[in-house]
């Protein structure tokens, strides 16, 4: 049974820094690309970041390029994302996902097979 947990949200004010994880077990996570993606009340699901199976290619979208970094540990199946200068348009819920197929289309939903719960990010401002 593959599971996709998210940890590390939380209520922070504008400027700071949370680093969200997501455990992986189930799966051989080294085979699977992996993705951020966040939704806002009344929002649709949108992509954050991916990165490649081996973290050789990277992907932001731009609204967060340069404020936030994906990364992996495959020896603890582990995906991060690194968050500083938070902004309230910021909050949502995140969650994590992954991708047997690596797709290019890497910011599609749709393109991955498996999603974490979700964890809370509030930014006050």
């Amino acid at each position: 049974q593959v599971q996709l947990v998210e940890s590390g949200g939380g209520l922070v004010q504008a400027g700071e820094s949370l680093r969200l994880s997501c455990a992986a077990s189930g799966l051989t996570f080294s085979s699977y690309a992996m993705g951020w993606f966040r939704q806002a009340p009344g929002k649709e699901r949108e992509f954050v970041a991916a990165i490649s199976r081996i973290g050789a290619s990277i992907y932001y979208a731009d609204s967060v390029k340069g404020r936030f970094t994906i990364s992996r540990d495959n020896a603890k199946n582990t995906v991060y994302l690194r968050m500083n200068s938070l902004k309230p348009e910021d909050t949502a819920v995140y969650y994590c996902a992954a991708d047997w197929g690596a797709s290019s289309r890497y910011y599609r939903a749709t393109s991955y097979d498996y999603w974490g719960q979700g964890t809370q990010v509030t930014v006050s401002s």
